[in-house]
């Protein structure tokens, strides 16, 4: 099993994912399915990226304001589709309500 979740709520995932876990967000692109595999620890994402074969230089930087104070806190990000993206799907966490720890 691996470490990162689904959320059923944006304000859940990114609460998650500022604390250190590992948020899986789907989204669509041009009708395209896709996810974001977003957290403020690098560690983590570069740990996950090497269990779905994505090299290092494709993690990408992105601060996101953490819901519960308006502060921007830095994160990172790897984009997943298609192979990628089901193997990450393959190895989420359910879905489960959050609770900060």
């Amino acid at each position: 099993m691996s470490g990162w979740r689904e959320f059923g709520l944006w304000r859940d995932g990114v609460a998650y994912a500022l604390d250190g876990g590992l948020w899986l967000h789907r989204f669509s692109l041009s009708g395209e399915p896709w996810a974001h595999l977003v957290s403020a620890n690098r560690g983590a994402l570069l740990h996950a990226g090497g269990l779905l074969d994505l090299p290092s230089h494709w993690l990408q930087y992105r601060p996101l304001k953490d819901p519960r104070s308006a502060e921007r806190v830095d994160a990172w990000h790897w984009d997943l589709r298609r192979d990628r993206l089901a193997r990450a799907l393959a190895l989420a966490a359910p879905k489960v309500p959050y609770r900060r720890p």
